[in-house]
C-alpha cells in the first residue's frame, strides 16, 4: 500500500522520484517476503508525518512491516529488519549520508530503541557528571550514534565523540572538558 503527504520539510538532498523509489522498493519486497516464505504484510509511506520533535530522523520512505513472522524479522536485534533496510538503500543506491532517508520498521521497534537509546543517554549523562569519567557505549550503528548525539546535544556541562573503526564504532560520553592522559601528553610536547 502506497500512501504520499506533502510535507513541509525541507530536505538537502530529497530522493529525487519518491513514488518510483517507493515502487522499486515495493517490488523488491515482494519478492523477498514471497521467495523467503514469510509472513509478513508492509506498508510504504512516502512523506509520513511525523511528530514534530522528531529532529533524529526525518525519513522520506518508511516502510512498516507486521504479521506472524515479526518475531522472526525483530530477533537478535533486528537484523533480519536492518539487512532488507540495507539491501533496500542499496538497491536505491542512496549515498551514505542519504541513508536516513529510508526507514524501515516493524511492530514499533524503532520508536521503542529510539526510546531506549535516548534513556540510555540520560543515564550515560549522569554516570558521567557523578564519577567524572567519560562513560563509553557498546559499538552501534551510526544512526544510533547520531540519536545518543542529539539526545545530548543541549548538556553544556559534557560532550560527545563517535571512536573507533566500521563496526566496532562506538560514542562516548566526556565531561566537557576532560582530557585524556593521551592528550594530556600530546599538548605537553
Amino acid at each position: 500500500m502506497l500512501t504520499a503527504r506533502s510535507s513541509g520539510l525541507v530536505a538537502t538532498m530529497p530522493i529525487p522520484d519518491k513514488i518510483a523509489a517507493a515502487n522499486k522498493i515495493n517490488e523488491f519486497l515482494r519478492g523477498v517476503v514471497t521467495n523467503a516464505g514469510l509472513r509478513l504484510k508492509y506498508r510504504i509511506t512516502v512523506d509520513p508525518s511525523l511528530p514534530d520533535e522528531r529532529d533524529w530522523e526525518r525519513p522520506e520512505i518508511l516502510v512498516e512491516f507486521a504479521g506472524p513472522d515479526s518475531t522472526l524479522v525483530l530477533e537478535r536485534g533486528a537484523e533480519l529488519l536492518r539487512s532488507i533496510e540495507l539491501l533496500a538503500i542499496e538497491m536505491l543506491r542512496l549515498p551514505g549520508n542519504e541513508h536516513e532517508k529510508i526507514s524501515f520498521d516493524c511492530m514499533n521497534h524503532r520508536s521503542m530503541r529510539i526510546e531506549e537509546l535516548r534513556l540510555a543517554a540520560t543515564v550515560a549523562a549522569e554516570k558521567v557528571r557523578k564519577t567524572g569519567a567519560p562513560y563509553k557505549f557498546a559499538p552501534m550503528s551510526s544512526r544510533e550514534r547520531r540519536i545518543v548525539h542529539l539526545a545530548l546535544r543541549d548538556e553544556a556541562d559534557l560532550r560527545t565523540e563517535s571512536e573507533g573503526e566500521g563496526m566496532r564504532r562506538c560514542l562516548v560520553v566526556y565531561p566537557k572538558d576532560y582530557r585524556s592522559a593521551g592528550t594530556a601528553r600530546r599538548s605537553m610536547r
